[in-house]
């Protein structure tokens, strides 16, 4: 045999012992030992798997029936609170203006709220075409009444939207018995629905939330087809009997032989019911099982058991090294980088163009970071006066407003407007006018920085400056402070009747709480101001807070 004809059979015989070749025939060699033991487990597992399905549908039950238990109890709360706020109202005499004024529905669970009085007509509502309707012989709103208490009512059809829905009400005699009209709220049952989701696409198994009559509320999305519709109801009998509180779901076996799990909703009629059918569900299994067995065949004899021992070295280790930097990098380690002597000849090229990536992606985000950070201080910066915008002013009072409930402190707000400005820039130019607005910046920077205040341009001629911990009489003192201060200042204005200029300054301080909001603080010390304006200007004039007996809380000058 020539030695050209030895080269190549040599180099065919490399290229038949190469490394896929040689994983095939380890693979065989370890397979049929793992097969037959895969093929044992599967049937073990077979009904364990069973058993984890009906005990992970009934968890998603029960998890579902908390939540639905949940956006009753947020729509219980919202009627409550929609009671004291009309309770309050009514004394006003503007019961209504007042509620669509402090109340938003935006709850995804609510679609609309409305008032109705004792004959059942509805007064108010935050959908126009309910005023005027008469839900008297609705059996809800009779109960309602009777009870005093928060009810929902069954499935029914609305008569202005001809729709399913479910609705509750709460009388505002509950908390105020001279009081007799009664909130009614319109439940989402697509938010219901939407809830529900987590059951949906499962075979075998169907979920519904129903009323006491058995009507359809809610399911998950792929069986919307049956709200409104009844389903069996003396098959749930049983387990309704069995499980009257609800806390637990009752499991029962109906006579296909089908798992039902029904769980009752708390302060409603209404049952979360699961159906597993187990007959589908095992369907799956066994289709399942009989795709392992192929997937066993086919895939694991030639290319699984040989890559798991061969390729650890060759594939597995490097791209876990490559991860594992990846990883790194993106927790936020810029300094990351693939160390390529530990890598395979074939991996080096990927880890250094990783490395210089990671490089430039690095770069790139240190400048964006600091792009970010001086974007973030212009925002939130008035240049003229120096001063925080009204932009973050906003962002500190809602800050200060949250913290001051978690601490108890009072929280003040003086709202500062330069006297008579329009006629100061008339007279003596807007470049003076920026000037004069600059100066009453730094005099108002001065005071917040010694009384640990905060400092903004509200707009135009107007600042504010936030107090937190602190109390009318003190905010009185720096606003006294302020005012004196700047006409301290001496800036000639020779069209104000004080020949300098002045500042009119409104004080409001209130006690931070859910009932009220920030929005509420800012106008009472505008209207402080608005009544520093109309007593001469160049005075410090308070507008506080009072809270009316089981009511909201409310502005008094």
């Amino acid at each position: 045999m020539s030695r050209i004809a030895i080269v190549r059979n040599k180099a065919k015989l490399r290229a038949l012992l190469g490394i896929r070749a040689r994983l095939v025939v380890l693979a065989l060699i370890l397979v049929c030992p793992l097969m037959l033991d895969r093929v044992r487990l599967l049937e073990q597992t077979r009904a364990a798997q069973l058993a984890a399905m009906t005990k992970e549908i009934s968890t998603l039950a029960q998890r579902t029936a908390d939540a639905e238990r949940e956006v009753i109890s947020s729509v219980e709360a919202v009627l409550k609170s929609a009671a004291y706020v009309h309770a309050a109202a009514a004394q006003a005499g503007r019961g209504c203006s007042i509620l669509r004024a402090s109340l938003r529905v935006d709850l995804p669970s609510i679609r609309m709220l409305m008032v109705a009085d004792p004959d059942g007509v509805v007064r108010c509502s935050t959908a126009s075409m309910f005023v005027g309707s008469d839900i008297s012989d609705r059996p809800y709103f009779r109960k309602a009444l009777e009870t005093r208490d928060f009810v929902v009512s069954d499935f029914l059809v609305g008569r202005q939207t001809q729709k399913g829905t479910i609705l509750a009400a709460y009388p505002v005699s509950a908390i105020d018995t001279g009081k007799e009209a009664v909130i009614v709220a319109g439940i989402n049952l697509d938010w219901l629905s939407d809830m529900m989701s987590n059951l949906a696409g499962r075979t075998g198994v169907s979920a519904a939330l129903i009323d006491g009559e058995g009507t359809v509320l809610a399911t998950p999305p792929d069986e919307r087809s049956l709200i409104g519709k009844k389903l069996n109801r003396l098959a749930l009998l049983p387990a309704m009997a069995e499980n009257p509180q609800g806390q637990q779901a009752a499991i029962i076996r109906d006579e296909a032989g089908r798992l039902l799990s029904i769980s009752r909703i708390p302060g409603t009629s209404a049952r979360l019911v699961v159906t597993i059918d187990e007959s589908k569900v095992s369907a799956g299994i066994n289709h399942e099982i009989r795709t392992a067995y192929l997937q066993l065949a086919l895939v694991c004899l030639f290319v699984l058991l040989g890559a798991l021992i061969a390729a650890e070295r060759l594939i597995v280790q490097p791209i876990s090294v490559l991860t594992a930097v990846a990883k790194r990098f993106a927790a936020g380690d810029w300094s990351a980088r693939v160390a390529r002597k530990r890598l395979p000849s074939e991996f080096v090229p990927l880890a250094r163009a990783f490395n210089a990536m990671a490089a430039q992606l690095g770069q790139r985000e240190r400048e964006l970071v600091a792009s970010n950070s001086r974007l973030s201080v212009m925002a939130s910066m008035d240049l003229l006066s120096g001063l925080a915008n009204r932009r973050g002013f906003q962002s500190r009072l809602e800050f200060e407003w949250l913290r001051g409930q978690q601490t108890g402190h009072r929280l003040a707000l003086m709202m500062i407007d330069v006297d008579h400005f329009k006629l100061f820039n008339d007279s003596y130019g807007h470049p003076e006018g920026d000037a004069c607005l600059s100066r009453i910046g730094e005099t108002l920077a001065a005071i917040a920085d010694q009384t640990s205040g905060f400092a903004a341009r509200y707009g135009g001629e107007e600042f504010c400056l936030l107090l937190p911990d602190t109390g009318t009489a003190r905010a009185i003192q720096v606003g006294e402070l302020l005012r004196s201060t700047v006409e301290q200042l001496a800036l000639p204005h020779r069209t104000s009747t004080f020949e300098h200029v002045t500042v009119s300054i409104g004080v409001a301080c209130a006690l931070p709480s859910e009932q009220a909001s920030p929005a509420e603080l800012v106008e009472a010390a505008d209207a402080a101001l608005y009544a520093a304006k109309h007593r001469g200007r160049n005075n410090v004039v308070e507008h506080g807070f009072t809270r009316a007996s089981d009511g909201p809380v409310a502005m008094a000058s």
